[in-house]
């Protein structure tokens, strides 16, 4: 059987009452945590540019972009919303041999579920099925190694969500497979060197393309065959030659993916989540945060991935945008030191462009620890941060499982609070409570307008 029949095997056959209540209850947490992001990044230039574009297009088969009225087309909608969900970059997190961010995949699914009037149920089976897929192929290969971007396993997962809300049968599963995988294989340069807005925005891309493979298909459009073991299929062009299998997926007694993925506590690439802690950890053994110039330097020692991603290039020393901002670990680290927090106000450009701040980071040193790199990802994401002061005193802390890791997970409480924060600025607080509640209730929910109209702004 091919990997395509494979995974469309799993998505055509898996059925609600197959969920189990912790798969269900996690699809709710992540949908509030989501939600919330959409709020937290309204006023993004980005997600400005993204509502803009989608609004240009109607359709008698349309789906609502978040905080408007607007019905666009399913796959404008689905990008617009699919940049509000991830700029933030606070959604929430998979780490393994690739990473994901794992709820992007609601742009697709709410798209396809409210252009096609589809239940709460049908979107927890769809995202379910659609993190299952991600990030089983995350566990099975780095296509990052190779020189492309986590996001194209996206087009994978986006049409087994929506596939399996519209009722695809195997044959049809296939085709929308092939239909994205295809035409939608996207370069690892986007988060390379000075980072751009479109760091932001490419999973969102994933979303509208596996939208638009799974209309396609849906109106009998038939797929390339062989996604992946073709001559020039997948395994050849984007693996190198390497293949690999899924050997099982949830249900059955085997857990669903969902409930092993991370929630963000901080507004920061997850590699870093856990220095933040560290940095804060420290400045409470310290009493207060620090004052720049007390800091003679800083070093973290951290994991290959982290130190690839994040620590190892030199525009993270002195941050050009908010995207490389909230992907370089010196400077989160750094601003939590000085700050006592990171928030989204970290990523303000006069922050990342203050030069006394600036001053702590160009002191910093990033290490990749060999002993740190046989924890990952199994046993966290451990990061070191050794702070040396001026007047001789050093301050030491590793943390392996930051605060919402699957082995520190964030309660429901702390969901919540997150989500607050980020909709109350925008929605104010009685209209944020009133959105929230059918959230918890997504398993009620027979039409989606119930669930969009807490959200206009």
């Amino acid at each position: 059987m091919s990997l395509a029949h494979k995974i469309a095997d799993f998505a055509c056959n898996l059925s609600y009452e197959d969920l189990t209540p912790e798969a269900i209850h996690e699809v709710k947490r992540r949908l509030i945590d989501t939600m919330g992001c959409a709020m937290g990044s309204w006023l993004a230039e980005p997600v400005k540019i993204a509502r803009h574009l989608a609004s240009f297009s109607t359709s008698e088969m349309g789906a609502t972009v978040v905080g408007t009225r607007n019905v666009s087309t399913p796959e404008l909608a689905a990008f617009a919303n699919g940049v509000m969900f991830r700029y933030l970059d606070y959604n929430d997190t998979y780490l393994s041999k690739e990473p994901a961010h794992p709820s992007d995949n609601f742009a697709a699914v709410l798209s396809i579920a409210d252009a096609f009037d589809l239940s709460g149920k049908d979107v927890i089976l769809g995202a379910v099925i659609a993190y299952e897929v991600q990030c089983r192929l995350c566990d099975a290969y780095s296509i990052r190694s190779r020189g492309w971007d986590h996001v194209t396993y996206g087009s994978f997962s986006t049409v087994a969500g929506c596939g399996a809300m519209l009722g695809f049968d195997e044959e049809i599963m296939v085709h929308a497979l092939g239909l994205a995988g295809v035409p939608n294989n996207a370069m690892r340069q986007t988060r390379v060197g000075e980072l751009s807005m479109w760091k932001g925005c490419a999973f969102a891309n994933a979303s509208r393309n596996g939208v638009f493979a799974s209309l396609l298909a849906h109106m009998g459009m038939t797929g390339p065959s062989q996604v992946f073991e073709g001559e020039m299929g997948f395994f050849k062009e984007i693996c190198g030659g390497a293949k690999f299998d899924i050997e099982r997926f949830g249900g059955d007694g085997e857990p669903f993916m969902i409930n092993r993925t991370y929630i963000k506590r901080y507004p920061a690439e997850y590699h870093s989540q856990s220095a933040i802690d560290a940095a804060e950890q420290i400045i409470q053994e310290h009493g207060g945060v620090f004052a720049p110039k007390e800091i003679e330097s800083v070093e973290i020692a951290t994991f290959n991935a982290s130190y690839e991603i994040i620590g190892g290039e030199p525009e993270k020393w002195r941050p050009q945008s908010r995207e490389t901002a909230d992907h370089s670990l010196p400077y989160i680290t750094c601003a939590a030191l000085v700050d006592g927090k990171v928030t989204l106000a970290t990523y303000d450009e006069a922050r990342f462009r203050d030069e006394d701040l600036l001053a702590v980071v160009a002191r910093t040193t990033v290490v990749a620890d060999e002993e740190l790199n046989k924890a990952y990802p199994e046993g966290g994401i451990p990061n070191g941060v050794t702070v040396e002061l001026t007047d001789g005193r050093s301050f030491q802390k590793r943390v392996d499982a930051p605060s919402g890791h699957v082995l520190n997970p964030m309660t429901d409480e702390m969901v919540e609070e997150k989500y607050y924060s980020m909709a109350i600025p925008m929605l104010g607080r009685e209209a944020a409570a009133d959105a929230l509640s059918p959230l918890w209730s997504l398993d009620e929910i027979e039409e989606l307008s119930d669930l969009f109209a807490g959200f206009i702004i």
